[in-house]
């Protein structure tokens, strides 16, 4: 059976947006990025241009600077940061698509809710790195410290996230579905970030015998969220 193409947008063409474009471009799917400045034209002329394994290459994408109401996508990914989500979120208040995915951290929904109601999906991306030059050199960190979390605010697996469930493993994403959105995104993405940062600095590890050891790291992880105050 053919996969289903979705039809996908990705509001912010920063380095979140732009690797997940490229993976759900390399999945099949339709995708379209709403740029900005000199990455909206960068974009326009040279396609998402990356770093892969040391060779730059470019994977052509559709590019918009506006959305109008009536232009419907299955998915629209918000990858723009946490100040500027609610600018992001209202140039999207009128517009028909059903599912807005938040790619981003948050410590509440309330005035996000006020703005998109119900098509709010909070999420959190699985990858970093940075963009240099107009290429994207990205950066995926081991599953077991970070996959891509996503969940319905109030905690059911509902349609949508068995959708966006496929459409990550279609894309070769590592994914897990959250029941607890809210408290993963107050306390275990932090400590998960940091633990990133300290195990893998501009793609070398800084400390290999840690950073080949999952369990250990993933150990380290779990401990530190424990002596939150905030669980």
């Amino acid at each position: 059976m053919p996969v289903k193409q979705n039809r996908i947008l990705i509001f912010g063409a920063g380095v979140i947006g732009s690797v997940y474009a490229i993976k759900f471009i390399e999945a099949g799917n339709d995708v379209t990025m709403l740029a900005r400045s000199n990455r909206l034209k960068t974009l326009k002329e040279n396609g998402i241009q990356y770093n892969d394994k040391g060779v730059v290459k470019s994977i052509k994408v559709n590019v918009i600077d506006t959305i109008e109401n009536d232009d419907v996508y299955d998915f629209i990914f918000v990858t723009v940061r946490y100040d500027q989500s609610e600018s992001a979120l209202l140039a999207l208040k009128d517009n028909q698509s059903k599912n807005i995915v938040t790619m981003t951290n948050s410590i509440g929904y309330s005035s996000w809710l006020d703005i998109v109601g119900d098509r709010l999906l909070p999420a959190f991306p699985c990858a970093g790195g940075q963009i240099k030059d107009g290429i994207l050199y990205a950066q995926f960190p081991p599953k077991v410290l970070m996959a891509t979390m996503v969940g319905e605010i109030n905690g059911l697996v509902t349609e949508r996230v068995e959708n966006l469930e496929k459409l990550f493993k279609t894309a070769k994403l590592p994914y897990t579905i959250d029941k607890d959105m809210k408290a993963f995104l107050i306390t275990h993405s932090v400590f998960n970030i940091a633990m990133i940062n300290t195990l893998h600095f501009e793609n070398k590890m800084m400390d290999e015998k840690t950073a080949r050891t999952k369990k250990t790291a993933h150990k380290i992880t779990l401990t530190l969220n424990d002596l939150s105050p905030l669980n």
